[in-house]
């Protein structure tokens, strides 16, 4: 492997330029914006390394899919997909950032810019990784493919059609998803599962124009309607109130309690971090872990109604608005879940207001005991020098789609420093943890392919 991690090493500097092309390139899926481009770039990116590339579509109006296969010479019995996306979040708030979002700006060992880590960074490593075993052996340890999509930022909502309809071309033995953390003491985090999520939004809209605030004697607010529902669906601790919410939850295994005993978490950095004095429920050691991991969420993403702009307004809103996502576990199933909320909100008196469902998906976990882990577990520990096996992320992403259609493993490694502000302003990738990475996905593939 000298040879290839050597190959890594000369040619960093054009990982970060390609990087930097990437994130100039805006791909922001809430708005549609700059994903026909993004998706037509990524494909020349992956050309460019000698990766076989083409542009996959089920229908109009749907963000395309980039598809892309280097066939093994030396192991063609053994498949392993990279699965990323080249859609980003959107930038707002605009004042937040220091600079540019789309600049790709280098400050020391940081590459500032809306998709440095989430997922463009990540995406560059897979790919680089792939291109030093062309350019030094003219072959791959196995056969690759690449599943990149679009529309991950917005909850994933096709990628079930596209897995129905291209099964073939993307099956595969192993999945290599679109992200991992490294832990404030540079520890890459090999994660085990992904959470679901089901993401509602509440409106409740009490009358035809916005009025005087001194009529709020005789007209009903609609956002006190909405402040009073929302507060049923949970209490102080956390825990979700509606009712039968947790009955498909399975507790821990005993390995689960194992591997979260044996996974370290940095409080004070992460409290630091961000600016907090105390965790919900005032939770600490096992027992974070486990929220993080394997317990379900109840979140307000976002309040709207009257006027909240600078300075003092007198208004009484029509219309009130808010969004809320719900992380699910194993076993909870997103529709059955939306039907529970139905159900708490009209026992409580609340059935007029109106639930707008954007999207739902169920959550997912790779067995520890599954040999691809122990592969990319080992490939970890010798390029960084150890790692971490986490039972699941806490965040959401559609790998029990993968999961049911591919019937194959997937494992979360990558290089987004766990503090690298994603989905918010500067968000910034490290280049030390670029070039790790790369070289851990030269290891995972070799050791994939023997």
């Amino acid at each position: 492997m000298k040879k290839i991690f050597k190959f890594v090493d000369n040619n960093l500097n054009e990982l970060i330029s390609e990087l930097q092309t990437l994130i100039r390139q805006p791909s922001v899926s809430a708005k549609n914006e700059g994903i026909e481009e993004c998706a037509k770039l990524v494909s020349k990116i992956l050309k460019k390394s000698g990766i076989n590339s083409e542009i996959l579509r089920i229908k109009k109006g749907v963000a395309p899919v980039v598809f892309a296969e280097v066939k093994s010479k030396m192991n063609p019995n053994k498949t392993i997909l990279f699965y990323n996306h080249y859609d980003v979040q959107p930038v707002e708030p605009f004042e937040l950032w220091d600079d540019d979002p789309f600049s790709g700006k280098i400050m020391g060992n940081k590459i500032f810019g809306r998709g440095s880590s989430d997922d463009k960074g990540e995406l560059i490593t897979r790919i680089k990784a792939v291109e030093a075993f062309l350019k030094t052996q003219s072959d791959v340890p196995c056969n690759v493919k690449f599943l990149i999509e679009g529309e991950e930022e917005t909850g994933s909502a096709n990628i079930d059609k596209y897995l129905k309809k291209y099964k073939k071309k993307f099956s595969c033995d192993g999945v290599i998803w679109e992200f991992g953390y490294v832990d404030s003491k540079n520890r890459p985090i090999v994660g085990l599962g992904m959470k679901g999520l089901l993401y509602v939004e509440l409106i409740k809209e009490e009358s035809k124009i916005d009025a005087h605030s001194s009529l709020a004697v005789i007209i009903k607010n609609p956002a006190w309607r909405l402040i009073e529902a929302v507060s049923s669906l949970r209490d102080s601790s956390g825990r979700i109130l509606i009712k039968d919410w947790y009955k498909e939850v399975k507790p821990f295994s005993k390995k689960d309690i194992e591997l979260l005993m044996a996974e370290p978490i940095d409080e004070n950095s992460f409290k630091k971090e961000f600016g907090i004095k105390d965790f919900v429920g005032k939770k600490r050691g096992l027992e974070l872990k486990k929220a993080l991991a394997g317990s379900p969420t109840c979140n307000i993403a976002g309040m709207v109604s009257g006027y909240v702009g600078t300075g003092a307004k007198t208004v009484l809103p029509s219309k009130a608005l808010i969004k809320i996502d719900f992380r699910l576990v194993p076993k909870m199933n997103p529709k059955k879940q939306i039907e529970r909320l139905k159900k708490h909100l009209k026992r409580k008196g609340f059935g007029d207001i109106k639930i707008k469902v954007y999207h739902g998906e169920a959550a997912a976990r790779t067995d520890p005991n599954e040999p691809f882990v122990a592969n990319v577990k080992s490939s970890a520990d010798e390029i960084f020098g150890t790692s971490i096996l986490n039972v699941s992320n806490a965040g959401t992403g559609p790998m029990h789609s993968f999961v049911k259609y591919l019937k194959a493993p997937c494992i979360s490694i990558g290089s987004t420093y766990i503090f690298s502000k994603i989905h918010s302003p500067n968000e910034f990738t490290r280049i030390d943890l670029l070039k790790k990475t790369t070289k851990c996905i030269c290891q995972i593939l070799e050791k994939f392919g023997k």
